[in-house]
């Protein structure tokens, strides 16, 4: 792999991580019509620890007042954190007990495409749900217990590929009535153990077993993933507060439908 073949796919990972459009999703498509292969895991670790360094760069207020707060015994802080702890735990059981079938959605691509539909409405919803709070005004700024266990079963059902993880947990935050900007903030914190918890799997179940490559194409992957992220998620956020988020739901729609009409021809690609 050349430098500018790591910078595309770091592009492609920054961008697609934090974009309501699945990053799982555009890996499968562009594997069965392109025939693009992740060079290894060193690479995919590299470019997920880049991803999860972006929410921490465009965040990093907000967690150091989260570790301050715990670390003074603040209430909101630690009723925060525990939020995320507990909207943590169906995506990790979820991940570590029914990996089999997850992986095995993974070699079907069209699944992926229809799932990209479904992503589209989620984004579309999320849409409605900036309009309907601009006129309404009062919204909550952080989930309750019960919207934090349904923000992560919303999290853990977007390990299929093609179902966003930001469009799926932000699109049930607002529905339970919270603040999209501040349910985005939430989406985006609770990414931090979501991202470091596989690329840590990564690396304790495939030691030695693959590639890593040379050391350039991963700094410039990894460059490409941490600057395409922050990119991202400053954009997810602008694109909340100007009201046009439906024009993600446009995108998912437009490749999840291309797809699917090219399968049908081409059943190869199914």
């Amino acid at each position: 792999m050349n430098p500018l073949e790591a910078a595309l796919l770091g592009l492609l990972q920054g961008l697609t991580e934090f974009l309501p459009v699945s990053s799982s999703g555009h890996l499968v498509l562009a594997q069965a019509l392109l025939g693009i292969q992740v060079p290894g895991v060193a690479f995919e670790v590299a470019v997920h620890v880049a991803t999860l360094l972006a929410v921490l760069v465009v965040y990093r207020r907000r967690i150091v007042d989260l570790m301050r707060g715990l670390l003074t015994g603040d209430r909101d802080s630690a009723a925060y954190v525990g939020l995320l702890v507990v909207a943590s735990v169906p995506a990790a059981a979820v991940g570590l007990t029914a990996r089999p079938f997850f992986e095995g959605t993974f070699e079907r691509p069209a699944l992926a495409a229809g799932f990209l539909l479904l992503s589209g409405v989620l984004c579309w919803t999320i849409d409605l749900a900036t309009r309907r709070q601009a006129a309404a005004g009062a919204v909550r700024e952080r989930p309750s217990l019960l919207g934090a266990v349904a923000v992560g079963l919303a999290q853990a059902l977007a390990i299929l590929p093609g179902i966003s993880r930001s469009g799926s947990t932000v699109a049930v935050g607002a529905g339970t009535g919270v603040d999209v900007v501040r349910m985005a903030e939430f989406s985006f914190l609770l990414s931090v153990p979501a991202i470091a918890g596989p690329a840590l799997l990564m690396l304790v179940e495939r030691n030695g077993a693959s590639n890593g490559g040379e050391v350039l194409p991963l700094v410039v992957g990894f460059a490409a993933a941490t600057v395409a992220g922050i990119l991202a998620i400053h954009l997810f956020v602008r694109m909340l507060r100007s009201q046009h988020f439906r024009w993600f739901a446009y995108y998912c729609w437009l490749v999840g439908g291309a797809y699917l009409l090219a399968a049908a021809v081409a059943p190869g690609l199914r």
